[in-house]
């Protein structure tokens, strides 16, 4: 799709901080002065950091819930001549962010698209945690059901290099206690409000984290979470992954049970996991009215 035309405007991507206000380039300041009409995730957030800078412009909300329908449009509005920025709420917009599908559409629609890098905190966790990072793998969020949890995981234990995840507060100790069992002998980081005052990276085996974070009986914060890689002993299958070599049907059967506790009928729970898992509808069945 090409509509480029000397009078198409220009998309700008900006970064913005992830804490500290300080590390605010120039260039962010710049690029929100240039634009027509700034497009953000959270327009309580985005007021607060163009208050700061002393700019005023319209803001347009697109969080996850809408920025896909308001994309044709955000789009249609570049093509006319106008200069839009998104920034997200904090880091650099599209990672694990809404602003993908908006940048997307403006490379479809062969709009400029000029990015204005910023702070990360998937990197500035890698780095400030210590683990070899040579390579690494960002997951974002992981599910937030154990089970889900653990398989993703015991799916990433095969990835040779870092693994970084975001977590909510509230989480962060059922998650170390999923990673404890795949990853019980990797080093981990719970990296907490980088770059802001209270600033925290604990390290230790997942389980010895989640004990002394669940002492502290409330975390709070943004936390992004990076696991050493795999060992060589690991990666030749001399160490086994702790979930991995465990029952293979313990997954199922924690289903069958949320399923059971629910009140959700023998008959679904079977035909729903036996699709889910692959597994014959009557063996699943079998499994149901065993744990009845």
């Amino acid at each position: 799709m090409t509509q480029n035309s000397a009078h198409t405007g220009k998309l700008y991507v900006v970064g913005t901080p992830i804490g500290n206000l300080g590390d605010l380039s120039p260039r962010v300041g710049e690029a929100f002065a240039a634009a027509d009409a700034i497009c953000c995730e959270d327009t309580r957030v985005t007021s607060k950091l163009l208050m700061h800078l002393g700019i005023s412009k319209p803001l347009v909300r697109c969080d996850e819930n809408v920025i896909a329908s308001r994309a044709a449009g955000l789009v249609d509005r570049l093509l006319a001549g106008e200069t839009l920025a998104f920034a997200s709420d904090a880091g650099m917009p599209s990672v694990s962010d809404p602003g993908q599908a908006l940048v997307e559409a403006a490379r479809e629609a062969d709009v400029p698209v000029e990015v204005i890098p910023g702070p990360s905190a998937c990197v500035t966790a890698l780095v400030s945690s210590g683990i070899p990072c040579e390579h690494f793998f960002f997951e974002g969020f992981l599910g937030r059901k154990h089970g889900d949890r653990v398989r993703r995981l015991q799916r990433l234990a095969v990835v040779p290099g870092a693994l970084i995840f975001y977590e909510s507060p509230h989480r962060i100790v059922a998650t170390l206690e999923a990673v404890a069992e795949v990853f019980p002998q990797r080093e981990v980081a719970v990296c907490r409000e980088l770059t802001k005052l209270h600033e925290e990276v604990l390290r230790g085996p997942a389980a010895q984290l989640a004990e002394e974070l669940c002492a502290r009986g409330e975390v709070k914060g943004e936390i992004a979470l990076v696991i050493a890689p795999p060992s060589e002993d690991e990666e030749a299958g001399i160490v086994p992954v702790g979930a991995a070599a465990a029952d293979p049907d313990e997954a199922l059967r924690e289903d069958i049970r949320a399923a059971l506790e629910e009140g959700e009928p023998a008959s679904a729970v079977a035909k729903r996991l036996s699709q889910k898992y692959s597994r014959r509808k009557r063996d699943v069945y079998a499994m149901v009215l065993d744990m009845q």
